[in-house]
């Protein structure tokens, strides 16, 4: 008697425990004289070698006026190139290496090389740029501009008010605000055979750029270009070990910062009056460095899961003081800064049963200032005082702690609840703790054809110990000032989210959040704060070629406070009215010309709009701010061959806004020289030509 042989009947021959022998009829009297069992393969688990992917290198014009359209278009420059890369190779026995390039030549760009042995070894190289754009039009009579130190043309005229400085509009030159940022790193993962795994990651990050900042004498002062040049070394380290159900590692992370500028100098572009000072210094950011070291594990049986983790570190910086221009005596020569970081945290995880799962976490945090307090000469804005005045070695302590329950009441039913507490605890200030309950709950049905909801509600109170204004904070503060962050608080809180599919083409979503935040014993500061949001997203599939995308976010955040113009009891209020809206849709047509092309067009819209308005016995507003962005892509996807993709982008951004914090005039307030307007209003174009080809 013959059989008939499959893949499953052949498994079962080579392990004689399931043979069965049924009167010369089992599976081991089968006749397999004429099977070739080489033919036999499973093309499932055959692990195919070789190089795939794909190499993408283009170039593009960018019509830019305004260097902020950078921020959108990745590159600041007139004519641009970028390479893509996508590239997978995987040689016999486990072999593998990965590259990823995107952007690379933009402004914004990373790239991704990982090179090693599948389950031994694994050698990664990194790099990512980073750049952010806020004015080309920016003002200043300074030269030296990106160094640090600025300097007033030999032939300017001092005066006594910026209005009356002769000099001052004939000798406006305009500088770039923008910072850049260029990572590079090297890391190695070591996994043996056993139990044993490691690895060691490096980076350096050289930020450099201007940044805006100010200097003053006596009560004038001088928007000035501040120098960036900093280096940033880390360093990560770390050994696992791990078992079937568990695993234990011990972790470093070091980092070192360092600032090629310790001060920035500068000329005074006013009449000297404090101390006759003609020339002023400031200090920059000092170098440092932070160390920690963290011991982390986890359990994972059948029913729970426990994770934990305990860190300890220390923050230090010893630059020495900038004394320049200061003549008085220093109690030390730096501030000798050291602070100690504790942290801890552990979640559980744990199945009751088929229906109902608990889940609970606790995280610790302490930082303790232990820098030496020493005895400083004070000196004000506007008088030399001859006090004695101490640094401030701040700590801050934080508790948070969470429980929650998952209950499945049904197929399709499930509900969530929770109780989730947070404790701060702060030195010197107006509170040193606050604590803050809430409650949460949250059901979601999706046991209906077609739909897919959830509801979610929370309640959460703050409290804490006596609020009392301390020298240590302000002592010209208002006595029934609360700062928001330490006031009494009633938060109640809504979210609700729905989908629809009503047909397979199309899907519809829908989400909402209401927040009430009630300051309700506070008379001076942040009374009430209102927080509105809803988002909607449709897809819609006209047919297997054309498809549209949509959606509509909004935010509304309304806000009240109260404040006192004779320092007692409130005098005016302020009602601040914070709205966002963002609109977008994006349609994609393809398999045109025998499938050989592919049109694509997204579109967004964004308006953020803040109004004040002050009442005092009238009712008057306080400005307005907007910002109105329109941004367009516009492509077309061509297959030239079977390896090769053409494709052409258009891309356009319109951007207005009314900062009016950046509409000052170089001269228009009195003592102050400013940076002229920087407001910004532009259309910006950029197209771009990129070729693909697949490996």
């Amino acid at each position: 008697m013959k059989h008939k042989l499959n893949i499953i009947t052949l498994a079962l021959l080579a392990n004689t425990s399931f043979a069965v022998m049924a009167n010369g009829y089992g599976l081991a009297n089968a006749n397999t004289n004429s099977v070739k069992l080489d033919k036999w393969v499973c093309k499932g688990c055959v692990v195919e070698t070789g190089t795939t992917g794909s190499v993408t290198v283009g170039v593009g014009y960018n019509s830019e006026d305004d260097i902020k359209s950078a921020n959108a278009f990745k590159s600041a420059n007139e004519f641009a190139g970028k390479l893509d890369a996508n590239i997978n190779y995987k040689g016999e026995n486990g072999y593998q290496s990965k590259v990823d390039i995107t952007d690379l030549g933009m402004d914004n760009a990373r790239a991704d090389i990982n090179v090693g042995k599948l389950g031994t070894y694994n050698l990664n190289v990194n790099y990512r740029s980073i750049a952010t754009y806020k004015s080309n039009t920016a003002l200043t009579p300074y030269q030296g501009i990106g160094g640090n130190d600025l300097t007033l043309p030999d032939n300017w005229v001092t005066a006594g008010s910026s209005s009356q400085m002769p000099m001052l509009y004939s000798s406006l030159n305009p500088f770039e605000l923008s910072l850049e940022r260029e990572r590079a790193g090297l890391g190695f993962e070591y996994q043996a055979e056993s139990m044993f795994t490691g690895f060691v990651n490096y980076q350096r990050e050289d930020k450099t750029g201007t940044k805006q900042t100010s200097g003053s004498f006596f009560n004038q002062s001088m928007m000035l270009a501040e120098p960036v040049d900093y280096t940033t070394d880390t360093l990560e380290a770390g050994i696992k070990l791990k078992g079937d159900n568990w695993f234990t590692s011990l972790n470093y992370n070091g980092s070192s910062f360092k600032n090629q500028n310790n001060q920035l100098s500068y000329d005074n572009a006013f009449n000297p009056t404090f101390g006759a000072q003609t020339r002023g210094y400031m200090s920059l950011d000092p170098d440092n460095e932070a160390h920690t070291i963290s011991l982390m594990g986890q359990y994972n049986d059948s029913v729970s899961v426990v994770s934990g983790r305990l860190m300890l570190g220390k923050m230090s910086q010893d630059q020495d003081f900038v004394t320049s221009g200061y003549g008085y005596q220093l109690p030390a020569d730096s501030l000798d800064a050291s602070v100690d970081l504790t942290g801890m945290n552990i979640k559980a995880v744990s199945r009751v049963n088929r229906k109902v799962r608990l889940n609970g976490s606790y995280d610790y945090n302490d930082r303790k200032n232990n820098t030496q307090v020493e005895e400083w000469t004070q000196i004000s804005i506007n008088d030399v005082t001859g006090k004695v005045a101490y640094n401030t070695p701040y700590d801050h302590t934080s508790h948070r702690a969470k429980l929650g329950a998952d209950y499945r009441i049904s197929h399709g039913l499930k509900l969530d609840a929770g109780y989730d507490f947070k404790r701060d605890e702060r030195s010197y200030q107006d509170r040193e703790t606050t604590d803050e309950n809430t409650v949460w709950a949250r059901i979601r049905v999706n046991n209906f054809d077609k739909w897919d909801m959830w509801f979610k509600g929370s309640y959460g109170q703050r409290d804490g110990s006596d609020y009392q204004a301390s020298e240590w904070t302000s002592k010209e503060q208002n006595q029934l000032l609360r700062k928001y962050y330490l006031a009494d608080r009633n938060r109640s809180q809504i979210e609700a989210r729905v989908s629809y599919v009503p047909m397979d083409a199309l899907t519809i979503d829908f989400g909402a959040r209401y927040a009430l935040d009630d300051y309700k014993n506070t008379e001076i500061g942040l009374t009430e704060s209102k927080d509105t949001s809803y988002d909607a997203n449709v897809s819609y599939m006209f047919n297997d070629d054309v498809m549209l995308n949509a959606f509509y976010n909004h935010q509304t955040i309304d806000s009240a406070q109260s404040g006192s113009s004779n320092f007692t009891t409130a005098t005016w209020q302020a009602d601040i009215e914070d709205k966002v809206d963002v609109v977008g849709a994006g349609l994609s047509y393809n398999n045109l010309m025998d499938s050989r092309l592919q049109l694509g067009l997204d579109y967004t819209y964004s308006n953020s709009d803040s109004t004040t308005q002050v009442r005092q016995g009238i009712t008057g507003d306080y400005g307005d701010y907007f910002a109105k962005v329109h941004n367009l892509n516009a492509y077309a996807l061509y297959k030239a061959t079977e390896k090769m993709d053409l494709r052409f982008d258009y891309k356009m951004e319109n951007y207005l806004d009314n900062d009016a914090a950046n509409d000052i005039a170089p001269d228009g307030i009195w003592n102050v020289v400013g940076f002229g307007s920087n407001s910004h209003d532009y259309t910006a174009h950029m197209i771009m030509l990129s070729m693909s080809y697949k490996l």
